[in-house]
């Protein structure tokens, strides 16, 4: 679903992400962790497009995306939750998952100021796509609540049905934990889970190790803006340069239980 092929981007001369590769297939959860700096956020920001690659190429579903602009890539199929609480103040839940849909929208702005039926049905079919997408998180019964009212546990959890309303191929998630206390920590990876078994693909930056260990199948390490491992959770927890570089040995065994 999602090919990163030697990829590479430099701030100032130094590299934060080099030679890059990495494969995600359709209906897989693939972790990136990595110390601080080791260029995690740039991997992220070069796959939905807010960044250019200086070098390489990524595709997704065989078809190159580095080449096009963010929105574009969203119309592709690129799915992304930023770290950040990103929530449209002043809309309902309903609202701003809606937001998400709109990619796919054929209604140009004449259509929505003179509302002809075929956009009436098309902006109906957007919202029961959204309260589907609402219902996938547990937050339908919310839905006409203001969204910045909402924990930041559940706006987390509004951000990502706001991303499948955009019916991606692929989820990007940076840093989805951040910030949130254990039981929303717990229930972020209830979800994940249940978005895995349904078949969505998704890359998961994260620095939960834990976290990752139990959703991915998969597991990328960058150190330095390079891949230094890749494989399975128990795979890469016991390598022996991704302890030193960044799990420590007592992280390790933690891992391991």
């Amino acid at each position: 679903m999602l090919t990163i092929d030697r990829v590479s981007r430099s701030f100032g001369g130094v590299y934060a992400n080099r030679d890059v590769t990495l494969t995600v297939a359709e209906g897989e959860v693939r972790g990136i962790i990595g110390p601080n700096g080791a260029g995690k956020s740039t991997l992220f920001n070069l796959v939905a497009g807010h960044i250019r690659a200086e070098s390489g190429t990524i595709s997704l579903a065989g078809r190159r995306i580095d080449r096009l602009p963010a929105h574009a890539r969203a119309r592709q199929g690129v799915g992304i939750v930023f770290q950040g609480a990103r929530v449209f103040p002043g809309m309902s839940l309903l609202a701003n998952v809606m937001v998400g849909a709109h990619a796919h929208t054929r209604a140009g702005v004449v259509a929505a100021a003179l509302r002809p039926p075929s956009q009436r049905r098309e902006e109906r079919a957007i919202r029961a796509q959204a309260e589907d997408c609402l219902s996938r998180v547990g937050l339908l019964d919310w839905a006409s609540r203001p969204a910045e009212g909402l924990p930041l546990g559940q706006q987390r959890r509004l951000q990502v049905a706001r991303a499948l309303a955009g019916l991606p191929r692929v989820l990007l998630l940076d840093e989805p934990a951040s910030g949130l206390r254990a039981a929303e920590r717990q229930e972020l990876a209830e979800l994940i889970g249940e978005l895995r078994r349904d078949g969505t693909t998704i890359l998961l930056v994260e620095h939960d190790v834990g976290l990752v260990t139990s959703l991915a199948e998969r597991i990328t390490v960058l150190d330095l803006g390079r891949v230094i491992a890749d494989g399975t959770p128990s795979e890469v927890t016991s390598d022996p340069a991704v302890i030193k570089a960044y799990l420590g040995t007592g992280a390790s065994h933690a891992a391991d239980r």
